[in-house]
């Protein structure tokens, strides 16, 4: 073998870090407070980076240590993003919306040495510190002095500000790192079971961020503001941070403000170009601009994913606003983006049938990254055909496509054979373009046939006075299977459940057409904000789902 004579240049966050500072020092982070808003530039934040990364080492954080946060998206948070990974310790970002018992497991299985908490979320983890015990310090983070009684809520709890303060000036001097070394720890929302670890890389997370930045990605540049409402703690925020910091786009972070009001004037008032964040924030956002004078206009180009984005909300939104939303797909151990939609434009006077053909492109989920490879497995093992029809579950691989779960040998089943298997079921044309239809816990299997519970969805929710629409299947001594439609609907709207069917018959199969209909004040969340079935679910079987109405039923033609 001839090899090249390139350099073996080390893909690690350093180079962030660097960037950061001396490319782009200008570019601004922006923080929402109960204040107003607080502003950084990169210059600034690389020399409080080197602060960090001193007081680091003072808690005694040594190489390979995990190092925990608690915390909303701010200015802090995307600090220790930069620092902790650079010290050569594994930041481990906790979801501030599990249960406590689920805290204590993720804490203990990952033995996170320091935690550092927000003060808006002392009172959220100080009933579990006792249950704790491999973390050593608990540093609370907050705008000026921080209470004493808050501090007191937590064993031994210092000052963010204050280490800071402590740990002087002047620049850190970083440790190499290899490129394979942990960066980043991210658990799933352990839907079942417990949750499982996914440990990224610093390689895994430069090549991530490389990719976002292109055109037919998140599109991220140096003239963009990325709004940032996707939780930091959540795959590290779809990875939106790391790659503002390759590119200098400005960052806008919300804190804790992700409602609607406080979303708009944000907007309004920073003007963002990029947001990304789940369908449900975005529906929230929608409803208030649509009742409010709120200019969304900024909004360029969106990305939205976590759950399949209806395409009536992409269409309102783009029609009504001017905010073109994109969808893209992936999860936890994707790092998350593995596919993303954007189809080219047709143009204006384009005639109805090649409109349609775009927003059907839309409603996709998008093809595969460049290095991120997609096969479609069937029931029996075999690979489906990209040929628009054939269905499969998605099984993905790539350089920053998870191997294992840490420390738990019990997801190995899915990482048979170096490919990922996803769990989502899925089409994809001759392009490779993927077409979600399922989770495979979510399918309905009715007289032998499936029934793609995210296309109903998606078609209830085109009808004006659904809010939400949550799709389950439950027993029938028939079919085996029947879909019955959790439907959210509009304060104050009267529409049926035979008017929902007949919105729904020139758009479905007939004997897709649900024979019964639960009108419910909220569908459930998650911890991530998808929608929670198995809540609906469980209620089903207990016979606790409430509003339930039953319409003539189709059957199967």
């Amino acid at each position: 073998m001839l090899e090249g004579l390139m350099q073996d240049y080390p893909l690690t966050l350093h180079h962030m870090l660097h960037r950061m500072r001396d490319v782009h020092p200008d570019s601004k982070l922006t923080t929402l407070t109960a204040q107003g808003t607080r502003t950084a530039s990169f210059g600034e934040i690389c020399e409080r980076v080197d602060r960090l990364a001193r007081a680091l080492r003072a808690l005694g954080v040594a190489d390979a240590d995990r190092v925990g946060t608690f915390a909303w998206n701010n200015q802090r948070h995307f600090e220790l993003y930069m620092a902790v990974p650079c010290v050569g310790a594994v930041l481990h970002t906790l979801n501030v919306r599990l249960f406590a018992e689920q805290l204590v497991y993720i804490i203990g299985h990952a033995q996170d040495r320091v935690i550092f908490v927000d003060d808006s979320l002392v009172d959220v983890l100080a009933p579990i510190a006792a249950q704790v015990s491999c973390v050593r310090n608990y540093v609370v983070m907050g705008d000026g002095e921080i209470d004493p009684q808050t501090l007191a809520k937590l064993p031994g709890a210092l000052s963010y500000e204050h280490l800071l303060e402590q740990a002087g000036e002047g620049p850190f001097e970083y440790p190499s790192v290899d490129e394979r070394q942990a960066a980043a720890l991210c658990y799933t929302s352990g839907t079942t079971g417990n949750p499982k670890g996914v440990l990224y890389s610093h390689r895994s997370v430069c090549l991530h961020s490389t990719a976002s930045l292109m055109s037919d990605a998140l599109g991220l540049s140096s003239t963009d503001r990325a709004l940032v409402v996707v939780p930091m703690f959540h795959a590290n925020a779809w990875g939106i941070p790391h790659a503002a910091s390759l590119c200098g786009a400005d960052l806008v972070m919300p804190d804790r403000f992700l409602q609607a009001q406080p979303l708009a004037k944000l907007i309004e008032s920073e003007r963002p170009t990029i947001m990304g964040c789940v369908p449900t924030i975005f529906a929230d956002l929608l409803r208030y601009a649509d009742q409010n004078d709120v200019d969304l206009s900024s909004l360029t180009n969106c990305a939205c994913g976590g759950s399949a984005v209806p395409r009536q909300l992409m269409k309102d939104f783009q029609q009504r606003h001017g905010v073109r939303i994109y969808q893209a797909w992936g999860m936890t151990e994707t790092s998350p983006v593995a596919t993303y939609s954007r189809p080219p434009a047709p143009p204006e006077d384009a005639e109805a049938q090649a409109q349609d053909d775009y927003w059907d492109a839309r409603a996709r989920q998008g093809t595969p990254l460049p290095w991120v490879q997609m096969r479609l497995v069937g029931d029996n093992g075999q690979q489906m055909p990209f040929d628009g029809l054939s269905t499969g579950e998605i099984e993905v691989r790539g350089p920053w496509i998870a191997a294992a779960y840490y420390n738990d040998p019990t997801g190995a089943e899915k990482f048979d054979g170096g490919w990922l298997a996803t769990g989502d079921i899925a089409c994809a044309d001759e392009r490779a373009s993927l077409q979600i239809t399922d989770r495979a816990k979510d399918v309905i299997k009715s007289g032998g046939e499936w029934i793609s519970s995210v296309e109903l969805e998606n078609q209830v929710m085109a009808h004006p006075d659904v809010i939400e629409a949550a799709v389950i299947a439950k027993p029938d001594q028939k079919w085996a299977e029947r879909p019955l439609c959790c439907v959210v609907l509009r304060e104050g709207s009267t529409v049926s459940a035979q008017q929902l069917v007949e919105h729904l018959r020139p758009r479905v199969a007939k004997w897709w057409l649900p024979d019964e209909f639960a009108f419910i004040e909220e569908v459930p969340k998650t911890s991530v904000g998808k929608f929670d079935k198995k809540v609906l679910r469980a209620r089903l079987s207990e016979d606790t789902l409430q509003g339930r109405v039953q319409v003539g039923s189709e059957g199967r033609v």
